[in-house]
């Protein structure tokens, strides 16, 4: 199983970026699949998270109608759209594998069990 995090970068507040998670070694489509991020000297935090048909979304309260999630089965691949970046939003930022059963989308990072290393995002005021 791999998970390859790319897209991060240094971007002035108001900007735009768009990050991307290619997966490979399992069956991208019965998996739901989530975005987190980490800041120096804090836990990991929930972003959002997107079910196996890409019909259904959820997002932190501090990113939602900023950040869309989303998902294209055909190139296992899911991809985070962010916009109105704020430097609060400046973190590591990591994908995560979710369930591959279930109705319910997972925030909590126990729910995920393989991680990508992280592509970093910087915000500048």
């Amino acid at each position: 199983v791999q998970l390859v995090e790319s897209g991060g970068g240094l971007v002035q507040a108001g900007g735009s970026l768009r990050l991307s998670c290619a997966t490979s070694g399992f069956t991208f489509l019965v998996y739901d699949m989530g975005w987190f991020r980490q800041a120096p000297g804090k836990e990991r935090e929930f972003v959002a998270a997107i079910n196996r048909r890409g019909d259904r979304s959820d997002y932190a309260d501090f990113v939602k109608r900023r950040f869309t999630i989303s998902r294209d089965n055909a190139q296992n691949t899911v991809y985070l759209q962010m916009n109105s970046l704020k430097p609060e939003d400046t973190a590591l930022y990591y994908c995560g594998r979710g369930p591959s059963t279930g109705t319910l989308l997972g925030r909590n990072t126990d729910e995920y069990d393989y991680w990508g290393q992280g592509t970093q995002v910087t915000v500048s005021s």
